[in-house]
């Protein structure tokens, strides 16, 4: 006898990623979304915010460096991270937004709003919106010198 006539077929198991859930049960992941002047970056972690589920940021949606932290790019870059979450098992987001904070801007980028917008309408729940953008206590001197920016 054959060593291949000796096998017997196993049947295949269906392979689920994430959390065993039961079903219509919420499972919460954390979106951090970084809106500066430049980019935007739409970045997924469980809730403990130690493990990726999955990172994309504006600048990988699109050709050209201007359009980086447009809108449309941070939309575009909210449905790809929207397809993931729900390709794990994630259905609802906290949500942690942040501009650069410290010294310099800290109201966030025009992406901002956008890449939140576009996660609540691809179909995941929205749970705690938070503004985490650092503001100093006290801090060194900001730029610009002592009679500021003149134009």
């Amino acid at each position: 006898m054959s060593k291949k006539a000796g096998k017997v077929k196993q049947p295949e198991q269906a392979i689920s990623f994430g959390p065993q859930v039961k079903p219509g049960e919420l499972v919460f992941g954390v979106a951090h979304i970084f809106a500066s002047k430049n980019d935007t970056f739409i970045h997924v972690t469980d809730l403990t915010g130690r493990e990726t589920i999955v990172r994309v940021t504006g600048g990988m949606k699109v050709k050209t460096d201007r359009d980086e932290p447009s809108p449309y790019a941070a939309m575009l870059a909210s449905q790809d991270v929207a397809a993931r979450c729900k390709e794990l098992g994630i259905t609802a987001l906290h949500i942690k937004i942040r501009a650069m904070g410290g010294t310099r801007r800290k109201v966030f980028g025009a992406g901002g709003q956008a890449a939140l917008r576009a996660l609540a309408r691809a179909g995941l729940r929205i749970g705690r919106i938070e503004d985490v953008t650092p503001i100093p206590t006290d801090s060194t001197r900001k730029r610009g010198g002592r009679r500021g920016r003149r134009l």
